[in-house]
């Protein structure tokens, strides 16, 4: 159990370290005679109102991607124990490690912006004179 739980503490360390993604500008000439410091702050401006507009609740999908995780490693470790005689065991394991999965993978994914995050946002900056082509 040591183990599991250590797994679970590096997985989520390692989730810490995934930044969130920000619009890349096409070098136009909007961006070229404001420069690079006023892009930033107009791209930090219009992250703020797409902040403030986003609808989504992103803690309920990493609990629901833990429980969803977790349902699904105790299945699969239920079914391994019983081929080797611990399905208890098993199915403890798999439900720990599918839930430390599903938690890894849900904050990942709400640490990602939405469509209409980055919509919002492209909107914005193009409102600006800004020519977004990507996100990074």
């Amino acid at each position: 159990m040591g183990k599991i739980i250590t797994i679970l503490i590096v997985s989520l360390a390692l989730t810490g370290c995934a930044g969130r993604q920000s619009p890349v500008l096409y070098p136009n000439d909007h961006l070229r005679n404001v420069g690079e410091t006023q892009a930033q702050s107009d791209m930090e401006e219009c992250s703020q109102l797409a902040d403030s507009y986003a609808k989504a609740n992103p803690g309920a999908k990493v609990v629901g991607g833990a429980i969803v995780g977790g349902a699904g490693g105790a299945l699969v470790g239920g079914a391994v124990g019983a081929v080797t005689g611990s399905i208890g065991r098993g199915a403890l394991v798999g439900g720990v490690a599918g839930a430390t999965s599903g938690l890894v993978r849900g904050i990942y994914k709400a640490s990602q912006p939405s469509p209409v995050y980055k919509a919002f946002v492209n909107r914005c900056l193009k409102d600006k004179g800004y020519d977004p082509i990507g996100w990074e």
